[in-house]
């Protein structure tokens, strides 16, 4: 199969439980949640080149990856999902109380973009921290313009397995896995591996 990606999806989210990712330990993840009215899913993974040359000529090249930086764009972020990705309180009336001791937790992210043949990619990102969000307000003039939040993440490979990223395209490589990627199989934590089609 082949397509262009030309959609974007079931944005959700998965709080990983803390002190889960060590060497040895194996990361743990509550439910993922939904964040409706994805708009951009902006991944910018930074790639350090080293270059050796020898006999005037570019000889050996080696790459790491370091931060990889995530911006995703929303129709809304609402209060109750700032707080968990930020590691915020939530009140009783419904505010939203941010600290300067707030520690947001690791995160993964999870959606799918629509191509072009009707079949989807699904995409997992593994760990990573928010940000606070910019926020801009403008009054109301003639012609509407919209505002929509964008929250910023530093994403990294996790300690347990070196993985930062996991992609599967609908229908190719024996890829079958698109009703169970988003909601985990009952109300036990998971490793993002086993998830059922939400309804």
């Amino acid at each position: 199969m082949s397509g262009v990606q030309i959609g974007l999806d079931m944005l959700h989210y998965a709080i990983m439980e803390e002190g889960t990712d060590t060497v040895d330990t194996p990361p743990v993840y509550d439910t993922p949640v939904r964040i409706e009215g994805a708009i951009t899913a902006t991944i910018t993974p930074t790639v350090n080149a080293a270059n050796l040359y020898a006999d005037d000529a570019l000889a050996e090249t080696a790459n790491t990856l370091g931060e990889i930086t995530v911006a995703l764009n929303t129709k809304d972020l609402p209060l109750e999902h700032q707080a968990a990705l930020l590691g915020s309180e939530l009140g009783d009336n419904g505010e939203l109380i941010s600290k300067s001791t707030d520690i947001a937790p690791y995160v993964a992210i999870l959606f799918r973009m629509l191509k072009s043949d009707g079949t989807y990619r699904y995409v997992k990102l593994l760990k990573g921290r928010f940000q606070e969000p910019e926020s801009n307000a403008q009054t109301r003039g003639e012609n509407i313009e919209y505002n929509t939040p964008t929250i910023n993440a530093t994403f990294m490979p996790r300690i347990y397995d070196k993985q930062w990223k996991r992609t599967a395209d609908e229908g190719e490589n024996g890829f079958n896995g698109g009703d169970t990627w988003f909601i985990q199989d009952g109300n036990t934590p998971c490793t993002l591996v086993v998830f059922q089609v939400p309804n």
